[in-house]
């Protein structure tokens, strides 16, 4: 029987894990936040009192095992002046199908029938809820897209009230051989996760370690300065009694050129790997050269590297038993 991973976060950090996590025979289960409220996700979630769908989204198409065209046609966003412009195809279906079920997690069921996918996809929640965050300035902002717009700095997210959550996703967490921090925003697709007591308690009560997949840089507003022991801080801060314990990092080199471009541009500088700091957190430190450049010249993940690190901790795991 395949082990068991689970992995927490979303946006496409998420996304770019899954994809190479499907190739290895594990068994995968993807627990994606939904508190975006901006753009086609905000107008589908003010209109029909739902979750946000665009990361539900995302996450499906790196877990299906269709052609690409199919992939095209889900991420394809409608630019006219009627009231589909900014939607996307896959965010207008997934909608459409939770409106059909009565739930989103009856919804993903039906879309991922389409999609044949590699795993099982869960909201973190079904409840409509407002992601807050008290600012470096103790201000209060609601919204997620509204605290990532804002040029103040995250000291904390919350939610104000308890999310209701699936006894199925409780249960899926308690039964994990592996639970896993995908890359991605940290205050705003990755903390959302863990924002919930049941949740807390399911990790604490599980048999799994908790792996990080550290980001190759930071974001301007929730982690400008940031090194890897920094980010797994921040989330030893929200977990329970159960830590990070593994830790997988990039330590190879970037291009200058375009690092510098990243810099200027966008306000992100690299993850540095800090080994002494990052070593009196985890119990292991996984460290390799993770980085390709896409067809768009953009930094990216080696997927298929990054996934066969973490089957591996699964192999050894098993070995060491």
């Amino acid at each position: 029987m395949n082990k068991k991973i689970l992995v927490f976060g979303g946006g496409t950090g998420m996304s770019c894990l899954l994809r190479g996590l499907k190739e290895f025979p594990v068994s995968l289960t993807a627990v994606v936040s939904v508190s975006d409220d901006g753009g086609s996700t905000g107008i589908l979630r003010d209109e029909f009192d739902m979750v946000a769908v665009g990361d539900v989204r995302r996450v499906l198409v790196s877990l299906s095992q269709t052609d690409e065209d199919l992939e095209t046609l889900l991420n394809y966003r409608f630019s006219s002046k009627g009231s589909l412009n900014k939607h996307t195809v896959g965010n207008v279906l997934l909608t459409a199908a939770k409106d059909m079920t009565g739930s989103m997690q009856k919804g993903i069921k039906l879309l991922g029938k389409v999609l044949n996918l590699r795993g099982n996809v869960m909201p973190v929640t079904e409840s409509n809820i407002d992601l807050y965050a008290v600012m470096e300035d103790d201000s209060i902002i609601k919204g997620e897209h509204y605290i990532t717009e804002s040029d103040k700095r995250i000291k904390k997210v919350f939610y104000k009230d308890e999310p209701v959550i699936n006894n199925k996703l409780i249960k899926e967490i308690k039964n994990a051989d592996l639970i896993v921090f995908s890359m991605g925003s940290l205050y705003t697709s990755i903390l959302p996760c863990i924002l919930s007591d049941k949740i807390i308690n399911a990790i604490d009560e599980s048999n799994a370690k908790i792996l990080y997949a550290c980001n190759l840089f930071t974001q301007p507003g929730e982690t400008e300065g940031f090194k890897v022991s920094n980010h797994i801080k921040v989330i030893n801060e929200y977990l329970g009694k159960k830590k990070v314990s593994m830790v997988i990092a990039n330590k190879g080199k970037l291009d200058k050129e375009l690092a510098n471009k990243y810099l200027t541009a966008e306000q992100k500088d690299e993850v540095i790997l800090d080994y002494k700091e990052t070593n009196k957190l985890v119990e292991n430190i996984i460290s390799d050269d993770l980085i390709r450049i896409d067809s768009h010249g953009f930094f990216r993940h080696n997927y298929l590297k990054l996934a066969f690190l973490i089957f591996s901790v699964l192999i050894n795991e098993k070995k060491n038993k």
